[in-house]
């Protein structure tokens, strides 16, 4: 497969070749990439970029929730300030703080089901500025429902965020940012473990996969696209 950089490379000397040797493209420098906070993740994409938007979707309980409250530990403990657009009031602070977010560090969103509004206070808090980073959970809304939002929010979010040091992470049932998203995540989930035998049987664990589909190639150095993780419930 030709890389990015060998076709514009080739581009750029047939325009010189035409209109002389002032001709040249500008590279867009490499974003930061962030961790997770999940070493096996960050090994298959190297990072959440700033200045960008990621994209996390799959079913319900396929691990999405698991990998967004690891990004908002993670960037809570760097002490950045996050944001949280809940549509449908689903967050569960109790199990947030469990998983090592800063509640003190993160600014809770509810819409009550109200998705317009989700995108317009997502919109406002990208403009506005100041936080690290910004999650849209969109993962309760029908992906029907959430096709019904204009697709311009999606290039406004894109123009916001680029050139700050924030990150969008959007999380939904299916990929909605399209080409406006930098990285797109899929979770499926595995078989869950059980301990325990008979009225004492237990939930012990849960497998996910994370799999990188956009972009296909990755950063330099990394091979695999896809990795599965094991969650170990508390006892």
């Amino acid at each position: 497969m030709v890389s990015e950089k060998a076709v514009l490379s080739e581009l750029e000397s047939a325009l010189a070749s035409r209109f002389g040797p002032a001709i040249r493209f500008r590279e867009k420098p490499e974003p930061e990439l962030i961790s997770t906070g999940m070493p096996a993740v960050d090994s298959i994409i190297g990072g959440i970029p700033r200045g960008a938007i990621t994209e996390i979707f799959g079913s319900r309980s396929s691990g999405r929730t698991t990998l967004a409250l690891s990004i908002l530990a993670e960037a809570t403990a760097r002490l950045e300030v996050c944001a949280l657009v809940d549509c449908t009031d689903t967050f569960d602070p109790a199990s947030a703080s469990a998983a090592g977010v800063d509640l003190t560090r993160l600014l809770w969103i509810r819409c009550a089901g109200n998705i317009e509004h989700g995108f317009k206070a997502t919109e406002f808090l990208l403009q506005g500025g100041g936080f690290g980073i910004v999650i849209l959970d969109l993962g309760d809304v029908s992906p029907r429902h959430a096709r019904r939002i204009p697709s311009p929010f999606w290039f406004r979010f894109h123009h916001s965020i680029e050139a700050t040091p924030a990150s969008l992470v959007v999380i939904d049932q299916e990929p909605q940012a399209q080409s406006c998203a930098a990285l797109t995540l899929k979770i499926k989930s595995g078989n869950p473990e059980w301990k325990g035998s008979g009225a004492a049987n237990l939930l012990h664990g849960i497998r996910f996969q994370v799999e990188r589909t956009r972009p296909v190639l990755g950063p330099a150095g990394i091979k695999n696209n896809a990795v599965w993780l094991r969650v170990v419930m508390s006892s």
